[in-house]
């Protein structure tokens, strides 16, 4: 994103727009977009109906232009044709059938609006969990961007990129939870951002919730945002109950 300084009027209109407060007026009384921690998500554009149309959509070349693919919910990655953060949603799973009994679903979502996040903290915690073992969700975006899976390490010209959020995604046994949760605590410290981390598992027969004693265990408090999807519609797979 541009704002042309002979077109603007300072009307400050779009500073409150910018989710990372990339937006400031200079000594000349014109707004200006801090180019480094712009993410290029657009939200300026679409929203802060300039009256001047002085912001500028510009197109960015390799590696910038991860920034918009991450950060721009209207961006569509290639590789997965799937817009935004390019994930698929958990909430899908009655239909695809990603997450069987026995298994757990994880995503950790690094950065957040006013924060966002660099490759290089989303690569401390791919390189950690590539420590125990773990591959990532083929049809992530951020596992596209890894040059070296064995190692969880992601392609170097993208490390200083910063994004609005991103999602790493990945599918354990339930028994291998703690472990992760451990590794994650062990790097936390490490990141210049915040993170958070979702987990998915299937209903038992009986009506219980695997994850919620495991959870209680680790004395991780139960989010309130917790959902439970009905699964209606009929579904791809079919599982046998445990």
């Amino acid at each position: 994103m541009k704002i042309d300084p002979d077109t603007c009027i300072g009307c400050k209109q779009c500073i409150p727009y910018c989710p990372m407060g990339a937006i400031h007026l200079t000594d000349e009384g014109v707004a200006e977009i801090d180019w480094d921690e712009c993410v290029e998500c657009g939200v300026c554009l679409r929203n802060a109906d300039c009256p001047t149309d002085s912001i500028i959509e510009i197109e960015n070349p390799w590696p910038r232009s991860v920034r918009g693919l991450f950060s721009n919910p209207l961006a569509e990655h290639k590789e997965t044709r799937i817009p935004g953060r390019g994930t698929e949603e958990m909430k899908t799973n009655d239909v695809t059938g990603r997450f069987r009994y026995g298994q757990v679903g994880m995503a950790i979502e690094v950065g957040r609006p006013g924060t966002g996040a660099r490759f290089r903290d989303i690569q401390i915690l791919t390189a950690a969990l590539a420590e125990l073992g773990i591959h990532l969700e083929p049809q992530n975006p951020v596992t596209y961007l890894i040059v070296d899976e064995e190692k969880g390490l992601l392609n170097p010209d993208v490390l200083d990129e910063k994004v609005l959020s991103a999602i790493v995604e990945f599918t354990i046994p339930i028994e291998k939870v703690p472990a992760v949760i451990e590794r994650l605590r062990e790097v936390e410290g490490q990141l210049n951002t915040v993170f958070s981390v979702a987990l998915i598992c299937k209903v038992q027969p009986d009506g219980s919730v695997p994850t919620v004693p495991l959870m209680n265990q680790l004395g991780i408090p139960l989010s309130m945002n917790g959902k439970s999807n009905v699964g209606l519609g009929r579904p791809y797979f079919e599982e046998a109950s445990p």
